[in-house]
């Protein structure tokens, strides 16, 4: 957070802001800013996007097939069997509602702990948690097999009377993550509504009347007016309280698809808070792969920093810490309770067949993050690069770790076997972070990734005596601004001029 200084020079006091210490770099103005997101969602389709793009799709085609495929022939050509009645679509629905949490948790949490860092990437990381949500959705919808009749899943009333089960923690699920994905559906969309109206006041400017008619509608009549502010501001507010106990819960819910079972290795109390964790650390893990790419192609590094990027590795940090700390905790309780099936899962999740899952989500999670202690780690962007991507594999062996090892071994040696995955399993798997980057690359293109309001928020300018002590502007002069316009804007306006 960026804080104060106060220097006395002759009989004036003179508050500066140091640049290390600015959430902004560079010196922008709110001009620069809005020129800065708004010009990639006004600019002609680039051709790396159209290339990215296509790739998407791509993978999307790949999980259409997957599923059509699947819906024809019947859930039996995915790799479940006896004993392991839960294979890859658990395990893949699980990592993506995990991978789904940061997003929430950057814009609710940290807004509500005034966290002002957060500006710069939480309009991203609520896309991709809405994303994520929708690529976790795809596994237990397609699960029951007659998809057509997914709604049986809701308690609606029917002409046959039938309920679905409230006992069953698979319906909290459903109730869970439906809730989840609206409220954060419906706290992104608040938190961009402020933008839609700059970027349909521009292009009122620019003479683009269909863009501005659509982005009028979408605005919903926003003006920026004082009265406009304040319901905008307790609209905020409250969607980030309502959204804020489900960040928590949704994943503690998820927990209880194990928990509630008697089966070990998934029969525990730290469940909960354990896949919470897991959850954030993995959130935050793809929210780090994603802003260094997007940062570095949309030339947005003044705005995501260095600062910001370090700050979130420190959470990544945080949380694997506690996950490693869950691991262990569980060995010992396993051990300690002096059952002896609990004890033989987990020795046989170590030792047995799947030996080499375990060691690689051991070494993924709780090994290498730890190479974030040092502050130079932290701050080198092919180090965090590539420790984010080993950390969401080792988030996805955790979750096959959980489910595979405590069913392939069950109470029955008779029945034991070796769980495999079909091509339709990984097809589908694929197919998801086909639909995943297709949405992902939509929202870059179509909308500004960087919530412009309240990035201008936390710059210097913002407050209202910077412009006395800089002679800057408003209060002082009207005189030009004291230091020098970043060099984007005059790169973007020669590549217009170019265009």
């Amino acid at each position: 957070m960026a804080t104060t200084a106060t220097t006395h020079t002759g009989n004036h006091d003179e508050h500066f802001l140091l640049e290390d210490e600015r959430l902004v770099k560079g010196n922008l103005s709110f001009h620069d800013i809005t020129e800065m997101v708004s010009y990639h969602s006004e600019k002609k389709t680039p051709v790396g996007w159209l290339i990215a793009f296509s790739a998407a799709l791509g993978g999307l085609m790949i999980l259409g097939l997957a599923l059509a495929y699947q819906v024809w022939n019947g859930v039996g050509v995915w790799g479940n069997n006896v004993p392991v009645a839960w294979g890859w679509p658990i395990v893949n629905f699980v990592w993506w509602v995990g991978i789904g949490h940061a997003g929430t948790l950057i814009s609710a949490i940290l807004f509500l702990f005034r966290q002002r860092w957060r500006t710069s990437i939480n309009r991203a990381a609520e896309a991709m948690t809405l994303f994520a949500v929708a690529c976790a959705l795809v596994f237990p919808t397609f699960h029951v097999g007659r998809v057509w009749v997914i709604f049986w899943t809701l308690p609606l009333p029917n002409q046959m009377a039938m309920w679905p089960q409230f006992k069953s923690p698979l319906l909290w699920d459903v109730f869970a993550v439906s809730i989840y994905g609206t409220v954060s559906l419906l706290f992104w969309y608040v938190g961009l509504v402020p933008d839609l109206g700059t970027l349909r006041d521009r292009a009122v400017a620019q003479g683009r009347n269909l863009r501005a008619k659509i982005l009028g509608i979408l605005s919903m009549g926003w003006t920026g007016s004082n009265r406009h502010w304040r319901h905008y501001e307790k609209a905020y507010l409250i969607l980030a309280g309502l959204a804020t106990p489900l960040v928590l819960s949704v994943h503690s819910v998820v927990s209880f698809d194990f928990a509630i079972s008697i089966v070990p290795g998934w029969h525990t109390t730290i469940f909960p808070p354990y896949f919470v964790a897991g959850a954030i650390f993995s959130g935050f893990a793809m929210v780090v792969t994603l802003m260094i790419v997007a940062r570095k192609v949309y030339n947005l590094e003044n705005l995501i920093t260095l600062d910001h990027l370090e700050k979130m590795n420190v959470i990544i940090l945080v949380t694997g810490t506690i996950v490693g700390f869950a691991y262990i905790t569980e060995f010992f309780i396993a051990w300690y309770s002096g059952v002896v099936y609990e004890q033989f899962a987990f020795l046989n999740r170590a030792t047995g067949p799947y030996a080499w899952a375990y060691w690689i989500m051991m070494t993924c999670n709780l090994v290498f993050p730890q190479l974030f202690w040092f502050k130079r780690f932290r701050r080198s962007i092919p180090v965090m690069f590539a420790l984010s991507i080993v950390v969401n594999i080792g988030m996805w062996f955790e979750r096959f770790v959980i489910t595979v090892t405590s069913l392939h071994r069950d109470y029955l040696p008779s029945s034991w076997d070796y769980f495999s995955p079909t091509i339709v399993d990984v097809a589908t798997y694929i197919g998801t972070f086909g639909l995943f980057f297709t949405l992902f690359l939509l929202f870059l293109r179509f909308v500004p990734m960087v919530a412009i309001s309240e990035v201008k928020a936390v710059t210097p300018q913002a407050d209202p005596h910077f412009y006395h002590t800089h002679g800057d502007g408003h209060g002082a002069t009207d005189g030009a601004p004291a230091e020098p316009r970043v060099a984007y804007r005059t790169a973007a306006t020669e590549q217009d001029n170019k265009g």
